[in-house]
């Protein structure tokens, strides 16, 4: 249902959104980037339109709002354990239409791969999606390439422009706060802004195989990178994770078990018990991780698992280019073919 409103009117609507639900949303933090006197665009909790950078591509994806970075799973004493409350309120999540597409990827890992993990499904099953449209593409990303360009499974999208704001509600919850101050625009229809055709265009490959494994292309990859872990962070369907205990000072036997992000690209992530591990060269995480998104994944799910944000290609500090990677796959099948 459309809905045009000035902007004292919609400033007014999302003091009431704020206050029934949670809602998070990319904003500017700044100072808070990487370098001195650089600013980051990362997902926080906010309470005003004012606060939402509507412009920029975030830096890092909503991920953290349903996987937080560091999740305690449950407490435990001497005889006893118990699993903390999930989140008391209702949660709105403001996004674009690749993030929306790599939520569909999050619920195959956590909700349809053979069990539910209870932690992310008390977190989603309270989750609504605030579509944020795309008018122009952004330089690194090639949502086009992978078909994530357009989403229509949100709950409502927002369109500010000038003096008005757009709606498109179709989540009934949120409709209710609207009918009850405002009506309907009967003569206007609310269409999300989405991304056409990108700077960065990708080809995934059409005959990869577990020869592809084994390609030269991985050693190349695997001198320039430094293991550090970042381009995992950032990416909307990466869903490592590791585990740790952590025992108070006052009782050795008392405290907490917590869930936090990890990276199948940093040292120690494969070791096993007895010293024994997996993928020990850098050129053979960057072959799973990227193998992982475009083969294995897919092979599983029907689908890529990238959902072409591209925001690994910008937060590599080597410049070692994920989508160029694809494209280079393509090409070496390419050429195998003639």
């Amino acid at each position: 249902m459309g809905y045009q409103l000035v902007k004292a009117d919609a400033k007014k609507l999302f003091g009431q959104w704020a206050g029934q639900w949670d809602v998070y949303a990319p904003k500017r933090m700044e100072g808070e980037g990487c370098f001195s006197d650089t600013d980051v665009v990362r997902y926080g909790r906010v309470y005003s339109l004012e606060e939402i950078e509507w412009e920029k591509k975030s830096d890092y994806s909503f991920k953290e709002v349903l996987l937080p970075i560091n999740e305690t799973l449950f407490y435990f004493t001497e005889e006893e354990t118990s699993v903390p409350k999930g989140p008391e309120k209702e949660i709105l999540v403001f996004l674009r239409a690749c993030d929306g597409h790599a939520v569909k990827r999050l619920d195959e890992i956590y909700l349809k791969n053979g069990f539910e993990d209870v932690y992310y499904r008390r977190i989603r099953e309270k989750v609504s999606f605030i579509l944020m449209g795309c008018p122009s593409t952004c330089d690194s990303g090639f949502c086009a390439s992978m078909g994530t360009n357009r989403w229509e499974e949100y709950d409502a999208y927002i369109k500010p422009d000038g003096d008005m704001v757009f709606f498109d509600i179709k989540k009934e919850a949120l409709a209710k706060t609207l009918a009850k101050d405002f009506a309907a625009c009967a003569s206007c229809t609310v269409v999300p802004d989405f991304a056409g055709e990108n700077k960065e265009k990708v080809t995934l490959p059409k005959n990869l195989s577990n020869l592809s494994f084994s390609l030269p292309i991985w050693k190349e990859y695997g001198d320039r990178c430094i293991g550090c872990g970042r381009c995992n962070f950032v990416c909307p369907t990466c869903t490592c994770f590791s585990m740790q205990d952590i025992f108070y000072r006052d009782n050795a036997n008392v405290g907490e078990r917590r869930r936090v992000w990890a990276s199948c690209q940093i040292d120690g992530y494969t070791e096993m018990a007895g010293g024994h591990e997996y993928r020990k060269s850098q050129g053979e995480r960057m072959r799973f991780k990227v193998m992982h998104k475009i083969y294995d994944y897919k092979k599983r799910f029907g689908v890529p698992m990238c959902v072409g944000c591209g925001r690994c290609d910008d937060v590599c500090p080597e410049y070692i280019s994920y989508s160029h990677c694809v494209n280079r796959l393509a090409k070496e099948g390419q050429a195998d073919e003639e």
